[in-house]
């Protein structure tokens, strides 16, 4: 599958069923925790639980903008052309912008801690999850739901839906940091 049906695969296909309640912090890091559910493509029936968290940091070098850096989503693993479609981190970045998809020049880290089969049909997997977190009071973890060959373009849709959210937010933060500083 090339990169372009990859891609349509996960914008057709991604859902964000729980977004994190807290906002991404604008002048610092976040860590972002998710939940990646995915319809097992070796057992019919079964779905893929991918966990982990993506840490957003602005980078310690300038940048030119609309040069995001993506950590740990293995678009580089060059010996397997099914993930992310033989794609390196440069060739993402062109085919977002291309697309006019940008990202903020941040750093994406991305470090997945688990990687589990639940023995059920994805929307048994969602009910489940959804009820944990619920149980749990856990406001920082995103649920997604998405394709299991192209499970980094839906966490980076994840990413970018996080990002939109908190717009208005980091807008508001930027310009009471600068009247405070100017106060000074």
């Amino acid at each position: 599958m090339d990169i372009e049906k990859n891609w349509e695969k996960a914008l057709r296909e991604t859902g964000i069923i729980r977004a994190r309640v807290q906002a991404l912090l604008t002048l610092g890091a976040t860590r972002v925790p998710y939940i990646l559910l995915s319809e097992s493509s070796v057992n019919y029936g079964d779905t893929v639980v991918r966990k982990g968290e993506v840490r957003v940091e602005k980078p310690s070098l300038i940048i030119p903008p609309n040069n995001p850096q993506f950590k740990g989503f293995e678009f580089d693993d060059a010996s397997d052309a099914s993930v992310g479609g033989g794609l390196n981190q440069n060739s993402l970045v062109n085919f977002l912008i291309v697309r006019g998809v940008t990202i903020p020049s941040l750093r994406y880290d991305n470090k997945t801690s688990t990687l589990d089969i639940y023995e059920g049909k994805l929307s048994s997997a969602i009910k489940h999850y959804q009820d944990l977190l619920q149980r749990e009071e856990n406001v920082d973890t995103g649920l997604v739901v998405g394709p299991e060959d192209c499970w980094q373009f839906s966490l980076i849709i994840f990413m970018c839906t996080q990002i939109a959210r908190n717009l208005d937010q980091d807008i508001r933060r930027l310009l009471e940091e600068y009247h405070k500083r100017s106060k000074e």
